[in-house]
């Protein structure tokens, strides 16, 4: 299982960070990310830092849906965590196996995005800045690449870490904080 190495900061200017990131890697994917999180009833899944969730992704020329797994966190730090993905040809019957099996919907929201693929220091890299409705609209930009093994992941960050200066994003904006707890904590 690939590790997700992917740092996750607040945009303090989210109109200077999208310019950088237009004028580097051109128009980003605009999408809207509909997220369901699932957990055991007892709550033991999240519990143990760990997520089951299926994302279905609307952008304007198309719809899918994956089915994503990860497992607790290897580095306390970045939050980051080994996952497993696949796509889903049918979001409804998915979400009817998963309760099937046991599993509750524990928290649904939306967040839009806007998605920025290149490549850096030999890696594939994902950019993705995004805004979560119920968080008054505050933006965040996530940028991740895969780290093969736990031994890779240390460089991975670094490359990522990178990116993130080179759009102007300090070190002191970065985040751990999961968007289910802070949609969690707003609506409590």
């Amino acid at each position: 299982m690939a590790i997700e190495a992917e740092l996750k900061a607040f945009v303090r200017d989210p109109e200077a960070v999208l310019k950088q990131l237009e004028d580097r890697y051109g128009a980003g994917r605009a999408e809207v990310y509909r997220d369901t999180y699932y957990d055991a009833p007892d709550g033991s899944l999240m519990g143990e830092d760990r997520e089951l969730r299926i994302r279905t992704v609307h952008s304007p020329d198309d719809t899918r849906t994956v089915l994503t797994y990860k497992a607790a966190r290897v580095d306390e730090a970045s939050g980051s965590k080994p996952e497993s993905e696949t796509s889903v040809e049918d979001a409804d019957a998915m979400h009817e196996i998963v309760r099937g099996l046991g599993f509750v919907p524990r928290i649904a929201f939306e967040k839009r995005c806007r998605n920025y693929a290149f490549d850096s220091d030999g890696r594939h890299m994902l950019a993705t800045l995004v805004r979560v409705p119920e968080l008054n609209d505050a933006t965040f930009i996530e940028v991740e690449t895969a780290a093969v093994t736990e031994n890779d992941l240390a460089p991975a960050l670094a490359s990522v870490r990178n990116v993130l200066a080179e759009l102007g994003v300090s070190e002191d904006d970065l985040t751990t904080e999961l968007y289910t707890d802070a949609v969690a904590a707003a609506r409590a």
